[in-house]
């Protein structure tokens, strides 16, 4: 058994390599085999792509592997390496975490190579894929209990040079939605792990977590867009039409805008995601099912706003997420007389990514 984590094969090598990533064993299982994709074409950027990071998004993985369908015929130069499952165990389980472990792979990078299967799958990419990349797309879904968008997303940096190449990379993706997401909880993201190195990371989050062949053509659309923008690929851009909308506005939502659950029931939406909304105006409606007598509650916005993400099809306890607001981008106008961006702080509950 492999003391480290390593490929079958050397990147470097032009042309198309297939093989794994070699994620080594430990006390609760024997060693993982990652399928790997890699395209040299010489000098030019250096991406990688990532699905499965969640193993109940399933576009991601499936994205992924359209890219290496036609990728070979279309890249003009550069590297792309492509690794279409991160965490397997969970996606076999279709698990937003490694059933062997209980851990949320995106909450444990850079990950431990003494520690859980989780924690060594980061660790090796972490290790070995990583550093050979200067620009990371982890492909995601919203989950399968949300109306979420078609959408390019980061969270605010400090630096404000890289703030602003990578909001410039999620506008590329041309998607109905462009996000800059503050909420709390990021430690042991794979995003704050690359962008602390100075990597652009655009997290594409690809609606409500439930496959489909208009979904699917969307998300491919806007990972090809994002590839043109980057010059590994020549051609026009499109901009992908969702519910009659193409490409829509950058956003920004703070912590704030989350909209919680008062109390346990069923959430009936009132609305659909890219709607504005005013101060007021209904959202939902919950209907708490412990007893007839109460009443149901109404969730209202709590300011102009557009709605990004709304919760459906499960019952929700008090507290939880049934609801997400945003506005348009003002604090990053990226200009140098800008103040710099509040950088992320580790704390704080359960945001969807």
């Amino acid at each position: 058994m492999s003391e480290a984590p390593h490929l079958t094969f050397d990147l470097d090598t032009p042309g198309v390599s297939k093989g794994h990533l070699v994620v080594p064993g430990g006390a609760d299982r024997g060693e993982l085999s990652l399928p790997v994709f890699s395209l040299n074409k010489g000098e030019g950027p250096r991406l990688l792509v990532t699905g499965g990071n969640h193993g109940n998004e399933l576009e991601g993985p499936l994205v992924a592997r359209r890219l290496i369908e036609w990728l070979p015929e279309a890249q003009t130069c550069g590297r792309v390496i492509v690794l279409p499952v991160l965490n397997p165990l969970a996606v076999q389980a279709w698990s937003r975490n490694t059933p062997l472990d209980g851990l949320n792979l995106n909450r444990v990078f850079p990950g431990r190579a003494d520690g859980s299967v989780t924690e060594r799958i980061a660790d090796a990419v972490s290790r070995v894929l990583l550093p050979m990349a200067d620009t990371v797309f982890d492909l995601h879904s919203f989950g399968p209990t949300w109306d979420f968008p078609p959408a390019a997303t980061t969270h605010p940096i400090a630096d404000l040079d890289l703030m602003a190449r990578t909001v410039r990379m999620a506008e590329a993706f041309k998607l109905p939605l462009t996000l800059v997401w503050e909420y709390n909880d990021t430690a042991g993201m794979f995003d704050i792990v690359a962008q602390n190195q100075g990597k652009v990371f655009v997290c594409a989050e690809f609606g409500g977590g439930t496959v489909g062949a208009d979904n699917l053509a969307i998300y491919e659309a806007g990972v090809r867009n994002a590839l043109m923008a980057l010059g590994l690929v020549e051609g026009a851009a499109e901009y992908p039409t969702f519910r009659q909308q193409k490409s829509g506005p950058t956003l920004e939502t703070h912590p704030s805008d989350e909209l919680k659950s008062p109390a346990p029931g069923i959430f009936e939406p009132r609305c659909s995601v890219l709607d504005e909304v005013k101060q007021g105006d209904l959202i939902g409606i919950l209907h708490p099912m412990d007893s007839l007598s109460a009443e149901s509650i109404d969730i209202r916005a709590p300011g102009t706003s557009i709605v990004f993400a709304i919760r459906s099809g499960a019952h929700v306890g008090v507290n939880e997420w049934i609801a997400a607001v945003a506005r348009p981008l003002k604090i990053y106008e990226l200009g140098a007389d800008q103040p710099a961006p509040r950088a992320p702080v580790a704390k704080r509950s359960n945001p969807p990514e």
